[in-house]
């Protein structure tokens, strides 16, 4: 969701040569597979677009080639930590960070809440698209 939110955005601010936006997992449960059905009607619900995507886990590559890793949640931290290990270049944070918030972005995994879900997202990727501008 975060994703196709933030793409949104910077499609929408006409900034989209200026990024390169991807998403990736830090576990292995959902390697290949697509968006969620809760994330297509939230998304199709709100008007922005499903963007192609594939899931896919993060690699140690990935540290090298973005310029930032946005973490949505504690259990993501600790698995791109597995991952990446160190990150000397300070490039991992959390997006609700973003917004001054010290928490996790509600998983719609476990709730099947995805208004919450897209609310908290919209909020982070809208501060994270202001703090980079």
């Amino acid at each position: 969701m975060a994703q196709f939110v933030f793409q949104h955005m910077v499609n929408e601010a006409n900034l989209s040569d200026q990024f390169e936006i991807e998403s990736a997992a830090t576990s292995r449960e959902e390697i290949g597979n697509g968006p969620h059905r809760g994330t297509i009607r939230k998304m199709q619900e709100v008007g922005i677009p499903i963007l192609p995507h594939r899931a896919r886990q993060v690699t140690k590559q990935d540290y090298d080639h973005y310029d930032l890793l946005i973490i949505m949640d504690a259990e993501n931290l600790w698995g791109i930590r597995r991952i990446i290990r160190d990150d000397p270049e300070n490039k991992i944070h959390m997006l609700l960070e973003y917004t001054g918030e010290d928490r996790d972005v509600a998983d719609p995994w476990y709730t099947g809440d995805f208004d919450t879900t897209y609310d908290d997202v919209s909020r982070g990727c809208r501060a994270l698209l202001e703090t980079l501008i």
